[in-house]
């Protein structure tokens, strides 16, 4: 099912229950290809792309690298003009529940051939928690993303149980929960992955021999209060998305 033919009503009640929702073909093939092309430049031209270290550690001692960054929609006008296509925001406030859309935040990602980085189980909530926990994300997949690919990855329905104690040293991982119980969800170019920011979610280790591309969106209901800046203020944060905001402030 397509963005375009997709019944939101469907795709709201399967985020509220699943705690997230792939959606096919949100944009064209030789859109995310036309990323894919940008995304590779804008990394290429950064000085440094450090990985995290509870990522190697996940990866038991194997070296593992990751390009990212931050805010990219101040880099190349293209992600821009994706921030607020319909084809995006009418699914994210659909699964949100509302017709107003905030940012919060973009990542790009590439992880590199054969020692792309993972990331642990966790929850995005310790980052930047918020009062009604609106906060979702929106992963934009510009190439195929099979396992091999170390695809996202997550367990179904366990946002329902909230906030989780996370390991507070640094990396916010979920130690107590292992690895494998988390299921992969590969995607294809133009696929985008929608999932609340209490959805425990992981990635594992690029081990095929092509890049693995996807750009993260982080988006809000602007009348949800953040409860701590624990996340680095980003640029563009609070740009609506889509209809307004009724509290006309910035934070």
């Amino acid at each position: 099912m397509t963005a375009l033919d997709t019944d939101l009503d469907q795709l709201a009640t399967d985020y509220r229950e699943q705690g997230f929702v792939l959606v096919k073909g949100l944009i064209s093939k030789q859109e995310a290809a036309e990323y894919r092309e940008i995304s590779h430049r804008l990394v290429a031209n950064q000085a440094e792309n450090p990985t995290w270290g509870s990522a190697t550690e996940v990866a038991m001692g194997k070296q593992t690298s990751l390009q990212h960054l931050h805010d990219t929609q101040f880099y190349d006008a293209a992600f821009a003009r994706l921030l607020v296509d319909a084809r995006f925001t009418r699914v994210a406030a659909a699964v949100m529940g509302g017709p107003n859309v905030q940012l919060h935040h973009t990542k790009l990602f590439v992880k590199p051939p054969e020692n792309g980085s993972p990331f642990p189980p966790h929850q995005d909530h310790p980052f930047f928690p918020h009062e009604r926990h609106t906060v979702g994300a929106a992963i934009f997949h510009f190439d195929d993303a099979p396992e091999e690919k170390g695809c996202v990855r997550v367990i179904p329905g366990s946002h329902r149980a909230g906030p989780l104690e996370h390991d507070p040293e640094g990396s916010f991982h979920l130690p107590q929960i292992p690895f494998e119980d988390t299921i992969a969800q590969p995607a294809e170019a133009g696929d985008v992955l929608f999932f609340t920011y209490l959805t425990v979610h992981s990635s594992g280790v690029n081990v095929s021999d092509e890049a693995r591309t996807t750009w993260l969106v982080q988006y809000r209901d602007p009348a949800d209060r953040v409860i701590d800046h624990a996340h680095t203020h980003s640029l563009g944060q609070g740009m609506m998305l889509a209809g307004s905001d009724p509290t006309m402030r910035q934070d």
